[in-house]
């Protein structure tokens, strides 16, 4: 029977040396460790990242705001409703809807005051600058007024947000709200940047 003569291989030989060694030295398996790990690491995180900034799985942040917003008025105005006996809402789904219609109302006068507010800065002369400052004024007066109407016409005698004074406080609370939650749910690289 012919002998079979078996070779090992130097460890040299097998594997190639890690970068950082000398030649003919070799590393325990504890040095390649965090090595493999880390190209391990990078290996995944590509398909991790990926599968979390897929568009496809992403909310449209103006859609997320909107509803973060129809929430915290949703609070805010049941707590206004149960401390304050003038503010009544027959049911929670009444308080909802009143939510979304409030949201609706105040969006369309915080775009109004906005307006106003550019043509202010952009007028030139005292008579704008006064014709601009009376229209402000008129546009926070009165949206006061439009929001108790607008209720009242939608609701009727179900919901009221009282007179107001009471309609006053809750639309500064309803905004006060908005903005500081806004604020609490924003990113650390948005509040770094100061976006809301």
């Amino acid at each position: 029977m012919p002998s079979t003569k078996t070779v090992l291989a130097e460890p040299s030989q097998c594997f190639p040396p890690s970068p950082g060694l000398l030649p003919g030295t070799a590393a325990a398996y504890s040095d390649h460790v965090p090595d493999q790990v880390q190209e391990a690491a990078d290996r995944v995180e590509p398909h991790v990242a990926a599968a979390v900034e897929d568009p496809a799985d992403q909310v449209e942040p103006r859609f997320a705001a909107a509803i973060v917003d129809v929430f915290v008025y949703v609070v805010v105005l049941n707590l206004f409703v149960e401390y304050l006996p003038t503010v009544i809402s027959e049911t929670f789904t009444l308080s909802l809807l009143t939510a979304v219609l409030l949201k609706g109302v105040l969006e369309i006068v915080v775009a109004a005051k906005n307006w106003v507010k550019a043509r202010f800065r952009a007028a030139s002369t005292p008579i704008g600058k006064v014709v601009a400052a009376v229209m402000l004024w008129a546009v926070l007066f009165g949206s006061k007024f439009l929001v108790l109407e607008v209720v009242a016409l939608v609701f009727g005698d179900r919901v009221s947000l009282g007179g107001f004074f009471s309609v006053t406080a809750l639309i500064l609370a309803l905004l006060l709200s908005r903005a500081a939650v806004r604020r609490l749910l924003r990113r650390p690289y948005q509040r770094a940047q100061g976006q809301v």
